[in-house]
């Protein structure tokens, strides 16, 4: 028996939510191939400049929330489920939040793709970040809060679960991966009230013209309250795999438990207050809070170190496990010919390499150099783009036999693809941040390469954009691998023995003191720290009108 067997309700709605995840994943990626070609210059021949901008609003919103969102929710579903040893409670409600969820993005997509249809009457041209003065039709306002609403929802869901087991199970530790799936979702209840105040109190009215006038630095204040907690909303479901099932993949097993859990309450704490540094360069914040967001940035360096400790030395144990010896030989005897280890694998590596490029975005003075330059694309597609979205794709070659109770099609086109995507990104990002260096804008369609002159520090400016190119084309190929292996083991995978053992780790629960599990302590601290951070810059902004700079605190 697997998964499939044992909990038929809770793989109907992971299956549905992964349905709409890698559908979401199709039309992004090519809209992604698209904007590579067109900015280049290699092929113009799909949308205009103009249409550019709605095709990288659907490639922002369509990965960095509806992919991601849609599959964290299906995994964290799968977690819980599996942990807990139980089916969701009520699944009404739970089918309930999938489909706002559902409707949300529905609207929100038809506001995008409106605007490559000429006379629909709808635009969306407003970029992931969508601050004003860009404006979007209606529907993608509405339409983006239901998506957050649902997700509300979907967290309610797995605390009632929670609270069921823990009437039956008093005195026992919460269970690692329930525990991982809690703590990211109280990080991001606390996160998501910016994104919801800025999109229904201000930006709804806005778009339906109740208001005719927005301050811009309140909105994209609460945006970046929320902007930069969702990288870690999208990074802790890669670190739940991380922890969790790459240990087991390796041959070994999970190094700390304790460890695990103080990673992940230093993300609660620290996600949100950071917010101010991509925000850096916008005047009417004083420079006190933005040195505040120095200083507590750096600080979240520390729990992605200890990730990479306890990662690294749990996948020692494994390789270890497996004949591998010396002080780095180790490393051959690691399942490399595996897509769900080699994937994950991978995709922690390029984290650790925009873990650096991070590190020049959080300094207050270097950032100036970089700021809405090619290089901040370039980092965060090896974040969320590498070490969230290969690990989602890599991990789902192991899930997805436990979802159908079928094995894996096309294992060898499904090793191909994390190879392809690293090769694809490795190019990619390499020539985004040398580009960023040379000073070349992102956002745009038109860069003017022909009228500017850019002094690339290493190699020349047409060949960083036939890299680009040529990296975005095998990244697309990549996905199409993924696709493709998806499809055909989900509709024709053969019955088989399912591998879905996840072992106790090497220092288990016994061993982690009990105050990590108390949630209403760590959650009392991170609002503290988050109304340390944000009570007087945002008092300043309301004072100052909400809706125009001068004005009275409410409309008028």
């Amino acid at each position: 028996m697997t998964f499939v067997d044992r909990y038929p309700d809770a793989t109907r709605i992971v299956k549905a939510s992964f349905i709409v995840a890698f559908t979401a994943l199709g039309i992004g990626g090519f809209f992604g191939l698209v904007q590579a070609l067109h900015r280049t210059g290699t092929f113009r021949g799909i949308v205009s400049s103009v249409q550019y901008y709605d095709v990288l609003t659907g490639h922002g919103v369509l990965l960095a929330l509806v992919f991601t969102t849609f599959f964290i929710v299906g995994l964290y579903q799968w977690g819980i489920s599996r942990s807990l040893e139980r089916e969701p409670e009520n699944m009404t409600f739970t089918w309930t939040w999938f489909w706002v969820m559902t409707v949300g993005t529905v609207l929100t997509a038809t506001a995008i793709l409106g605007g490559l249809v000429p006379g629909s009457g709808m635009s969306a041209a407003v970029l992931y970040t969508f601050y004003p003065p860009l404006q979007a039709h209606p529907l993608f306002y509405i339409g983006a809060a239901l998506l957050v609403v649902g997700s509300w929802l979907t967290g309610v869901d797995w605390f009632i679960s929670f609270r069921r087991w823990r009437e039956e199970h008093p005195d026992d530790s919460i269970p690692l991966q329930t525990y991982m799936v809690l703590f990211t979702w109280l990080m991001w209840y606390i996160c998501s009230i910016g994104v919801a105040l800025e999109v229904v109190v201000l930006l709804i009215p806005w778009s339906l013209g109740f208001v005719t006038n927005i301050d811009p630095l309140l909105p994209r204040t609460l945006f970046w309250y929320f902007g930069h907690a969702v990288v870690y909303f999208w990074l802790l479901p890669a670190y739940f795999v991380w922890y969790s099932i790459l240990p087991k993949l390796s041959g070994g097993r999970l190094f700390s438990d304790s460890l695990t859990r103080i990673v992940f309450v230093f993300f609660l704490l620290l996600s949100t207050p950071i917010g101010f540094h991509h925000q850096y360069a916008d005047p009417g914040i004083s420079l006190g809070y933005k040195m505040w967001a120095v200083i507590s940035t750096l600080l979240i360096l520390l729990p992605s170190l200890m990730t990479a400790f306890t990662v690294i030395s749990s996948m020692e144990h494994g390789a270890r496990q497996r004949g591998g010896s010396g002080y780095f030989a180790w490393m051959g005897a690691l399942p490399w010919n595996r897509p769900a280890f080699a994937g994950c694998a991978l995709a922690g590596i390029m984290f650790a390499a925009g873990g650096f490029s991070g590190m020049i975005n959080a300094s207050l003075n270097i950032d100036m150099l970089v700021h809405n330059t090619a290089w901040i694309p370039g980092h965060f597609h090896l974040t969320v783009g590498t070490a969230s979205a290969l690990t989602f794709m890599a991990i789902t070659y192991w899930i997805l036999p436990q979802l159908t109770g079928r094995t894996l099609k096309f294992k060898k086109l499904a090793l191909a693809q994390p190879y392809t995507w690293f090769v694809g990104m490795t190019l990619m990002s390499n020539a985004l941040h040398r580009a960023g260096l040379a000073g070349i804008p992102r956002r745009t369609a038109e860069p003017e390469y022909r009228s500017v002159t850019y002094d690339p520090p290493f190699g020349t400016v047409s060949e960083m954009q036939w890299q680009t190119a040529l990296g975005g084309t095998i990244l697309f190929i990549s996905l199409v691998f993924f696709l493709v292996v998806v499809i055909a083991s989900w509709r024709g995978g053969q019955e088989g023995p399912i591998d879905d053992t996840i072992p106790e780790p090497l220092s288990g629960a016994e061993h982690t003191p009990k105050i990590l599990d108390n949630m209403k302590l760590w959650i009392a601290i991170a609002i503290v720290l988050v109304l340390l951070a944000y009570s007087l810059p945002l008092a300043d902004m309301v004072m100052d009108g909400l809706f125009s700079p001068g004005a009275p605190p409410t409309p008028v």
